[in-house]
């Protein structure tokens, strides 16, 4: 490859000339190729159910012999020794290989079934052959007709026996379609005379060694059998070897099924009169390949293809032995022409290569020469060219130097910048932690501004810790910290961490612990830095152990070089992919309610390599999580700049107020306001408890709040309570807030209810999404909660004026844009239903959930979210409104309208009119 290249480097118009030549001889020979008619190249697969029989062996031969008249087919078999699994597996086996059509002989139709479906349903024709499967699905059957063999055998034996006698059946498989078909042909033959009687039937299961055994465990002295017939001729020949081995008994007439030309089959059988006579059943194999070829060929076929059959008894038996010979002899003068065909086809494809070899060398060293030529004569413009080009690559590699170093200067001033920033973000803070905590310490303060105080510190708190985790995580990238080690006892420095946890883990009634049998490890690390390291890993333990809990840390030494610390919960634990990313830099696990920004573990990470230790993270879903930490025992391992002398008391140097503040109880308090007197219900679905509590606490004086934290428990609080209008964030665990949109405007119980979408992602596209999901207000974070406030009121104002549209004037044909196609589908089915029954006295809410295919709560619970009107208030104005038009526009009698619109009497009606428009219906009538 490299003379090449090098050469079209040199050489470019040259090469092109050869490239052009080489093309020329190659599609002379593909030319050449195609006169020789190669045809397409074709994959049949047969699966056979079973290969230990002649008459499987026969079947697999034809098809051989008449393959050789179709080289381009490719024949894949594959057999299954009478296992329909194994069959199944092979059937999959062969349809992987790409085949493009199946040759199919079932060793069981219901088992096989499914699978022949789905290969037909892959596009991949399937003939069956022999045994047909439980269903209509295939391209084509092969086969003889199994109940006429049946019905042959007991015509021909009614025949021998005289039309009276004793007769014995041997049965194949009883799942498989050939033994349920002969077994039902030769009982409909013996019904024709009452004088044959079937005395005994034996499952023989097709094999010769199956039927012995189970005839040797018969009482053949009692049962005397005139006539047996055998399902095969293999089963014959061992009810044959079964007599004639017991003299007392009288030798049966056998009749046997096959007939095939083999050494000791059929036609051997009968010659030899072991048998009486046997029904021909052809195997279909050249049949099978003929019609294999017409299918793939694109040709319509027959589905069903019946082999013909015939007796061959002591009659015909000779004819039919020498006409199989004759076949047989002709068909091995084929293989030799054949064979004959095809080394003569050999010797040609040689001689043709040969001669196509010679001209290609030919030509090519025309080319070479050629080259040579020319290449004498560009060599100068060539290297002219090249040199041009030199200078250019080297102008182009100095721009590239100055490139980066302008890139690289650009990155420490982007650095520094980002670490500038973040100590800026640090003052601010403290100025807003500082007052905070001084009006904290207030006495006077009222519950609610304290509540609202306490957020804030949360949150302070929250901030700091996220900037000295930044700036902690951009010293270490530009090579800026470095650890300053002191030898420590590792478990008095552990020991000094767990006790600041100590409260947190008894007000959510954890069991936290540390377990050693060490009672002291001295080990050289960085005070400053290892405490970040557990603060970040007993932080998360904690986040996601629920109350009741464990957890559990342990240190250990392993031998003299290095010592383990190991922090164990039984929390909620992880997914197999928020495990391999949780080292990641700013990479948010979703887990339940609890996000993380992305920064501590990475950074932890940072840190214990800074130590040349390891961190590793186990964890299973429901089980819980472990983390292990390994550091190396003695000093060896740091460099003299990283040992700092050993401090007196080596402490807890982290605020640990940044890591517990998010792991206190929370202290929100909301309200208990009476229910009663709350016409609206509003349920908040957020996974954030803090922000959940907030809006809650700012909406239950005016409406009923339920809560959800996740998906499931939303779907589950909105199915069974039907809200009034729903809060939900787009993002909540198990199901996001755009899924719960589609799913509660997609369900009849819920579409009628408002839903606004809280999210965090700003951008339009994100705002489409959510309008396009069916949302009907989408507010960005952070949010105004006046506007929060005013956007709820406005919405449910606007489905109370919904409500008073469509019970105002009860108007047949309900119509409007405001509702979404499912409420204007209900609205339309409930008013239909209540129209067309006005005059049935029955029309009630059973009446109507009955039609509807709804319950009676959801009914009730519908009706009173679209109109906020009972259902028998609205039957009864439904009810008037027909009459008024009625009394109005007909000169029916009263009488007959009141009866018309469902009123049990004229005098009732004419009650409940006048009580309801102050005039009786006469009067109305009248005027």
């Amino acid at each position: 490859m490299k003379p090449l290249l090098s050469l079209h480097l040199r050489f470019p118009v040259a090469v092109n000339y050869i490239g052009y030549i080489l093309l020329c001889i190659l599609y002379l020979g593909l030319a050449s190729c195609e006169k020789t008619g190669q045809p397409k190249s074709l994959r049949i697969g047969f699966s056979q159910c079973v290969e230990s029989d002649v008459w499987r062996k026969t079947m697999l031969e034809e098809m051989k012999r008449d393959l050789f008249y179709h080289p381009e087919v490719k024949f894949s078999y594959l057999q299954a020794n009478g296992n329909s699994n194994l069959q199944i597996a092979q059937v999959h086996e062969l349809v992987e290989k790409g085949i493009d059509l199946l040759i199919i002989s079932p060793n069981e139709a219901q088992p096989l079934t499914p699978v022949v479906e789905e290969t037909i349903r892959r596009g991949i024709p399937v003939i069956v052959v022999d045994r047909k499967i439980s269903s209509p699905l295939y391209s084509a059957y092969i086969g003889g007709n199994n109940y006429q063999i049946g019905l042959m055998a007991g015509l021909y034996a009614a025949q021998v026996l005289g039309g009276k006698g004793r007769i014995m059946e041997i049965t194949g498989l009883p799942k498989s379609s050939p033994a349920i078909d002969r077994h039902q042909g030769f009982v409909d033959a013996l019904k024709k005379y009452p004088s044959m009687n079937l005395v005994q039937v034996v499952d023989g299961e097709w094999l010769k060694e199956k039927a012995e055994s189970k005839l040797s465990e018969l009482n053949l002295h009692e049962l005397k059998p005139d006539l047996v017939f055998a399902h095969n001729d293999r089963m014959a020949l061992g009810s044959y070897r079964i007599f004639n081995a017991d003299p007392e008994i009288p030798m049966p007439r056998i009749i046997g099924v096959d007939g095939l030309s083999a050494k000791g089959a059929g036609l051997d059988l009968v010659a030899n009169k072991m048998l009486s006579a046997t029904m021909l059943y052809p195997t279909g194999g050249q049949e099978a390949i003929r019609l294999a070829m017409e299918i793939l060929a694109g040709h319509a076929v027959e589905k069903d293809n019946l082999l013909q059959t015939t007796v061959i008894d002591s009659s015909n038996v000779e004819i039919m032995k020498r006409q199989a010979d004759k076949l047989t002899s002709q068909q091995i003068s084929i293989e030799r022409q054949q064979e004959m065909l095809q080394s003569y086809q050999s010797l040609y494809t040689h001689q043709r290569t040969f001669l196509y070899i010679l001209i290609s060398s030919l030509a090519v060293a025309l080319t070479l020469g050629s080259i040579v030529f020319y290449s004498l004569r560009e060599n100068r413009k060539i290297n002219r060219r090249l040199h041009h080009q030199n200078e250019e690559i080297l102008n182009q590699k100095k721009e590239l130097e100055e490139m980066s170093v302008k890139a690289g200067e650009a990155n420490d001033a982007k650095i520094a910048f980002f670490t500038n920033i973040s100590h800026e973000y640090r003052t601010p803070l403290t100025l807003i932690l500082a007052p905070l905590e001084e009006l904290l310490a207030n006495v006077k303060l009222q519950p609610q501004q304290k509540q609202n105080l306490q957020l804030i510190q949360k949150n302070v708190y929250r901030l700091l810790r996220l900037v000295n985790q930044l700036i902690d995580f951009r010293k270490i990238e530009v090579d800026k910290m470095q650890i300053q080690a002191s030898e420590n006892d590792l478990i008095l420095f552990t020991a000094d961490i767990l006790q600041a946890y100590r409260n947190v883990a008894d007000s959510h009634h954890i069991d936290l612990r540390l377990m050693t049998n060490e009672s002291t490890v001295m080990a050289w690390f960085d005070v400053n830095m290892l405490d970040k390291v557990l603060f970040n890993l007993l932080s998360n333990s904690f986040k996601f152990t629920r109350d009741g809990g464990l957890i559990h840390v342990s240190i250990s030494k392993e031998g003299a070089e290095q010592v383990i610390i190991k922090v164990q919960d039984n929390g909620i634990g992880m997914s197999d992919e928020a495990v391999r990313n949780a080292f990641t830099v700013f990479h948010q696990g979703d887990y339940e309610s609890q996000k993380g920004s992305g920064l501590g573990l990475a950074l932890s990470k940072q840190l214990i390599q800074l130590h040349k230790g390891r961190i590793s993270l186990k964890s299973e879903k429901g089980i819980g999580t472990t983390f292990e930490i390994r550091l190396p025992l003695g000093r060896s391992h740091l460099t003299q700049s990283e040992i700092a002398p050993a401090t007196d008391k080596p402490g807890v140097t982290e605020d640990i107020r940044t890591y517990t503040m998010d792991l206190q109880p929370d202290t929100l308090v909301v309200e208990d306001h009476e229910i009663m007197d709350k016409e609206f219900s509003i349920l908040i679905i957020e996974d954030h408890k803090d922000l959940r509590e907030f809006i809650k606490k700012r909406l239950t004086t005016e409406y009923h709040v339920l809560e959800a934290e996740d998906g499931n428990s939303a779907i589950q609080q909105a199915f069974d309570t039907i809200p009034d209008l729903i809060i939900a964030d787009v993002v909540v665990p198990y199901q996001s807030g755009l899924t719960l949109v589609n799913t509660f405007k997609s369900d009849i119980r819920t579409s009628h209810i408002p839903v606004i979408l809280l999210s965090g992602q700003t951008t339009i596209e994100h705002q489409i999404e959510g309008m396009r999901n069916m949302a009907d207000v989408y507010i960005t974070k952070p949010f105004n909660v006046l506007f929060l406030e005013q956007t709820i009121k406005s919405l449910l104002a606007n489905r109370s004026k919904l409500k008073s549209h469509f019970t105002s004037e009860l108007p047949s044909n309900l119509k409007t844009q405001k509702l979404g196609k499912i409420d204007r589908k209900f609205l339309s089915d409930f008013t239909s239903i209540i129209e067309r029954n006005l005059g049935n006295e029955e029309l009630n809410v059973d009446f109507i959930a009955r039609e509807m295919a709804v319950s009676r709560i959801q009914l009730y619970r519908k009706v009173k979210a679209l109109l906020n009107i009972n259902i028998n208030e609205y039957i009864l104005n439904a009810r008037l409104q027909k009459a008024k038009y009625l009394l109005q526009h007909e000169e029916t009698p009263i009488s007959e309208i009141a009866y018309s619109v469902g009123f049990s009497s004229p005098a009732y009606f004419s009650t409940v009119f006048k009580s309801r428009f102050g005039i009786t219906p006469k009067a109305f009538k009248e005027k």
